[in-house]
């Protein structure tokens, strides 16, 4: 199974951008403030569609939403390999496509040891903690120990996926 085109116009709408004229240009993910680019880059520096800047990367000129798109798609396939790898039931697209958006978000280790593969893979599987999948799902609303509006509408959102479809 792939990553949908309407799961790729999700994303993009849940990561959000910082734009100036038609160019994608560097951000500070904790502010969604634009970063000067004379300043150095700090933690959390990202581009386009959530794509944290790596050492050696140089975006100070801007991207195109072309660009901004293809790394976007190569940054999905570190989440969809997470769905592969440890999603043992068939999903329908809708389903895949918002596991994904999921584990990009969360990351991939976190994805792996969450206890919505639990429930996912386990039909008869109870947590103590989570009483159910829709719990154990909107738990991840959290930076640093405090419950984020932003992550709670992100959460939304993807449930609303996997159970609905839209």
């Amino acid at each position: 199974m792939k990553f949908s085109n309407n799961g790729i116009e999700l994303l993009k709408q849940l990561e959000g951008c910082v734009k100036k004229g038609d160019k994608h240009i560097v951000y500070d993910d904790k502010t969604g403030r634009p970063v000067d680019i004379n300043a150095p880059l700090p933690h959390g520096a990202t581009i386009g569609y959530g794509h944290l800047i790596k050492p050696g990367e140089n975006f100070s000129g801007g991207i195109t939403e072309r660009v901004a798109t293809e790394l976007l798609r190569a940054d999905i396939a570190i989440a969809e390999r997470a769905v592969q790898n440890n999603i043992t039931v068939p999903l329908m697209q809708n389903q895949y496509d918002a596991l994904v958006i999921f584990a990009y978000n969360i990351g991939a280790n976190n994805f792996a040891k969450s206890t919505v593969i639990k429930y996912i893979n386990n039909p008869n599987f109870h947590s103590s903690i989570y009483p159910s999948l829709e719990s154990a799902w909107r738990a991840w609303n959290k930076s640093g120990g405090r419950a984020m509006g932003g992550l709670s509408r992100r959460r939304n959102a993807e449930l609303h996926l996997f159970v609905y479809g839209v």
